[in-house]
Parts: C-alpha cells; sequence; structure tokens
C-alpha cells in the first residue's frame, strides 16, 4: 500500500482550490521545491461527466493538466518562503494527451520543478494511468 504524506484535507490547507476544481486527493510523495507525486481517482459522480461525453465519459485532458499543475503548486506552497500564497498558471509550454482517463481510473500525477527564481517555477509533469503515459506537460508557474 502506498504511504500518504498528505490527505485531501492537509491539501486544502495548502491549495485554494475547492469542488469542483481540486483535482488532486493525495499526495504519496513530496519533496518541497523539488518535486511532488499525486493520486487523482477519477470517479463517474463527477459533474464534468454530464456532458463530457454522455455515454461515452472522458476526463477533459485540460483536466489533467490542472491536476499536474496543482501537484507542482503543492510541491512550491509547502516551501516556507512561499508558505501561504497562490499559484497561478504562468504557461503551458507544451502538453502532449496519450490516453484517455475515464471513470474508475486513478491518475498518479508526477510533477518535478526544474527552476524557481523569484516567484516564477517552471516544471515537467507526467499523468499515469497504471504504468502507462497518459499526459506529459511542461508547465510555469506564478507564485503571488
Amino acid at each position: 500500500m502506498t504511504e500518504v504524506i498528505l490527505d485531501s484535507v492537509a491539501i486544502q490547507k495548502i491549495l485554494p482550490h475547492r469542488y469542483p476544481m481540486l483535482m488532486i486527493d493525495q499526495v504519496i510523495d513530496l519533496e518541497p521545491g523539488v518535486k511532488a507525486t499525486a493520486l487523482k481517482n477519477v470517479s463517474v459522480n463527477e459533474e464534468i461527466f454530464v456532458g463530457h461525453f454522455p455515454g461515452d465519459p472522458v476526463m477533459p485532458g485540460a483536466l489533467v493538466v490542472e491536476a499536474l499543475a496543482q501537484t507542482g503548486a503543492v510541491a512550491l506552497l509547502t516551501m516556507p518562503e512561499f508558505a501561504g500564497k497562490t499559484v497561478y498558471f504562468g504557461g503551458i509550454k507544451s502538453a502532449k494527451f496519450r490516453k484517455m482517463s475515464r471513470p474508475g481510473t486513478q491518475l498518479r500525477l508526477e510533477v518535478t520543478l526544474e527552476r524557481i527564481r523569484g516567484n516564477i517555477g517552471a516544471g515537467k509533469g507526467i499523468a499515469y494511468i497504471g504504468d502507462k503515459k497518459a499526459v506529459d506537460a511542461e508547465l510555469t508557474f506564478v507564485i503571488e
């Protein structure tokens, strides 16, 4: 069994996101300022599946990228100098969508921060379903 570093209650003490925009359920690996790994359990009960797509539910790739960004935000906001701040998207340099996420899947979200300068951070994120890459993206973060 995977050790949980942060559960959903602890995550909500770090991130300002709430339902329906909180996209990570647990953090299972964390090195503040370096990397984080989170899990997202995709449930058929999520509102997005009412319209995306009826009879063929698929989690939008943009929401998987958002889940990666929230994972990176945890890695940033657990640094003492950024505690209590908010992380915003500064940019998405690239994103590739390789595998669809459907209800019943679990996304493993791995984000590695490559650089932090002042209030700007950049990193790479990969979302896995099992051992297969579902999404990979290069992200820029703005901390305010």
